[in-house]
C-alpha cells in the first residue's frame, strides 16, 4: 500500500476514533483520535510537497542546486555565528 493511502486511511480512522470519543463521552479517545488524524494529515501533505518538489528538481536541476546552496550558505552562516 502506497503511504499516501495508508496516510488517507489511518486520517479516517483517526477521525473514526475522535468521532467515537464524542459519542461514548470520552477525552481520551477524543484526543488520541485528533492526534492520529492531524498526524497523518500532516504526513500526507509534506509527502505530496516531497512530490512537488522533486517534480520541480526533474524539471530544472539548475534552479534545484541554487536553492541548495542558498540554504547550505544561509545553513552555514547561522551556524557560524556561534
Amino acid at each position: 500500500m502506497s503511504g499516501k493511502t495508508k496516510d488517507t486511511l489511518e486520517e479516517f480512522a483517526g477521525a473514526a476514533e475522535q468521532q467515537w470519543g464524542e459519542v461514548t463521552d470520552s477525552p481520551r479517545h477524543q484526543l488520541r483520535g485528533a492526534a492520529r488524524r492531524y498526524s497523518h494529515r500532516a504526513s500526507h501533505a509534506a509527502k505530496d510537497a516531497a512530490d512537488c518538489l522533486q517534480q520541480q528538481v526533474k524539471e530544472n536541476p539548475t534552479a534545484g542546486l541554487a536553492i541548495a546552496a542558498g540554504v547550505g550558505l544561509l545553513v552555514g552562516f547561522l551556524l557560524g555565528r556561534r
